[in-house]
């Protein structure tokens, strides 16, 4: 894409995004946990000007590294047609990038934010489109007018964060407007834990320590993989201190926690990210439950709870970051995926990781590898 412009910039001048992953927050955190975070600042003359972008590299050994763009590039919201021309800013700024990354980085790879297809919660297809799914390879014309250059995309042969999810707005809405939005089935579990005497409370990171034993439990039932504490205990520790200091960049964070006669049987962190009533979100990050006490469904009003508090703090969307791609019984994760579109709201499909190799033959033999280290990870690991 002729004009494109970037330039490095300091970790604290991605402060100001509303995107948690993309945020110098985010980059400061990963330094820490074996990350190498590089800020730049680009703009598009065709899409967009002076958006940030953060890429985290790491070292793979053997002289090897990668780099990760994590739900970045930011672009402008996608419209059908659009979607040619944000890979072909994506190969732009991966060339652009090449020489100012180590020179040890194999490729670079991209974890879009743009949304493929968001059908409403009514029954829709809820599949990817075809033609959006991935970069194009030929030179076609697009729908958009022009020529649409071949790519050198591959896909990764894993993802890294969850490609689907689902997203409930919550700008203008009421909480009555919400209620009515969700599945009847959500609102009579919302209303059953209440009645039943489940209580929810705000906690602070005080109470990581037995939110983290509960998150141990889940993932051994769930089969999922999951950071030391240390690693939980610095995202609150970090977003303290950097509120402290006032740079802007920091999210807000909360411990919601699910208590049954005096006992936590279940908690969730959710973090606040931009301006209230301007661009503010919320994502639900990290849930935990225990075994017991399931019937009276404490993770339903603790959800409830969360996406009220959300509201009332002027944030204009709540994500609930990650569902399997379709609404399918014999996926291992399908509990999952009704549970999270009870709430209403809107599946968002996001194009998955994809990579743009600058070394060929070392991200062949990569690519060998990691599928499969995903096939027991993302398959047998949790079919077992």
């Amino acid at each position: 894409m002729s004009g494109l412009k970037i330039e490095a910039v300091e970790l604290s001048a991605l402060g100001s995004s509303n995107n948690l992953l993309q945020s110098g927050f985010w980059g400061m955190l990963k330094a820490e946990f074996g990350w190498k975070p590089f800020a730049f600042r680009f703009s598009y003359p065709e899409l967009c000007t002076d958006q940030p972008l953060l890429v985290l590299v790491r070292e793979l050994g053997a002289g090897q590294s990668l780099a990760y763009v994590p739900h970045g590039p930011m672009l402008p919201d996608s419209a059908e047609g659009c979607l040619d021309r944000y890979w072909n800013a994506a190969a732009s700024v991966a060339e652009a990038l090449k020489n100012q990354l180590p020179a040890s980085c194999m490729f670079i790879r991209f974890d879009p934010p743009w949304g493929l297809s968001s059908p409403a919660l009514s029954g829709e297809q809820n599949g990817y489109p075809e033609k959006a799914l991935s970069p194009s390879v030929s030179s076609e014309k697009s729908s958009a007018g022009g020529s649409v250059p071949s790519s050198r995309f591959k896909k990764s042969m894993m993802d890294i964060q969850p490609p689907s999810t689902v997203l409930l707005d919550l700008s203008g809405k009421t909480e009555e407007d919400i209620l009515s939005g969700m599945k009847s089935k959500t609102r009579y579990n919302i209303r059953l834990a209440a009645k039943k005497g489940v209580e929810v409370r705000f906690a602070g990171a005080e109470a990581l320590e037995n939110w983290y034993e509960l998150y141990r439990v889940t993932a051994e039932r769930d089969r999922i993989a999951l950071h030391e504490s240390a690693y939980y205990e610095r995202i609150f520790s970090l977003a303290a201190e950097r509120q402290a200091a006032e740079d802007g960049g920091a999210p807000e964070l909360h411990l919601l926690e699910a208590v049954i006669d005096g006992v936590v049987e279940a908690g969730i962190i959710v973090s606040y990210q931009g301006q209230p009533g301007k661009d503010r979100r919320a994502t639900y990050m990290y849930g935990a439950s225990s075994n017991n006490n399931r019937n009276l469904m404490p993770t339903y009003l603790l959800q409830w709870e969360a996406v009220r508090a959300a509201l009332s703090a002027g944030c204009l969307s709540y994500d609930f970051f990650g569902i399997p791609p379709a609404d399918d019984p014999d996926h291992p994760m399908h509990g999952l995926y009704r549970f999270k579109t009870g709430f209403g709201g809107m599946i968002l499909h996001r194009p998955g990781c994809w990579d743009y190799p600058y070394k060929k033959t070392a991200y062949t033999a990569f690519s060998g590898l990691e599928k499969g280290r995903n096939f027991y990870y993302k398959k047998f690991r949790k079919r077992k």
